[in-house]
């Protein structure tokens, strides 16, 4: 079903089993394959893969050459940096048939730099900020800023993406002028997270 006011360039492929959802634009070679949902006012840019069966919230950027395979679930507002790639087997082999796919979500607000690749099976919290050309291979706690191959929380970033600073035991922005709640993780166990 394609929602109101939808933009789909000639060139994109879409399956006709497809949800898009109202105001979203979909440009030149991207494909959309069956059983996908893509929420409102997304924009997927040129040469976008979005497998079958992939959730995508509203107000979604996804920038040029991302590929979002099966088993793979994005919130709202979450930014996709160019050419960032999501994987979704463990142990992929080439026969047909052997393969598990590993879930994956990606939770409100995210921001993922360019060139990172997604390795399967995690979670990034909301807000969280991953870096150009970082390798995931954790969880990701909500605001935390991550970066690195693999990467590691390098420390926390407000809903606008600022630097936190802490700050008698709180972690505040200075740009917001407010303190985030980034949760009860204490620099030890982000030390354990990570290792």
């Amino acid at each position: 079903m394609i929602g109101k006011d939808v933009y789909i360039h000639p060139t994109a492929e879409i399956n006709s089993n497809a949800d898009i959802g109202d105001g979203t634009q979909i440009w030149n070679l991207a494909q959309v394959r069956e059983k996908s949902k893509i929420g409102n006012h997304c924009r997927i840019g040129k040469n976008v893969y979005i497998d079958y069966d992939v959730e995508i919230g509203d107000r979604v950027k996804i920038q040029n050459n991302v590929s979002v395979y099966h088993g793979v679930r994005i919130g709202d507002d979450v930014f996709l940096g160019p050419h960032c790639c999501f994987t979704n087997d463990l142990y992929p082999r080439a026969p047909i048939g052997m393969f598990e796919i590993g879930k994956t979500f990606i939770e409100d607000g995210v921001s993922i730099g360019a060139n990172a690749t997604i390795i399967c099976g995690h979670k990034i919290g909301k807000y969280a900020m991953i870096g150009a050309g970082s390798v995931v291979t954790k969880d990701i706690p909500p605001y935390a800023l991550a970066y690195g191959n693999p990467a590691k929380i390098r420390g926390y970033v407000c809903e606008m993406g600022h630097k936190l600073e802490k700050k008698e035991g709180k972690y505040y922005c200075r740009e917001c002028n407010k303190i985030v709640d980034v949760g009860n993780v204490s620099e030890k166990s982000i030390c354990q997270i990570m290792t």
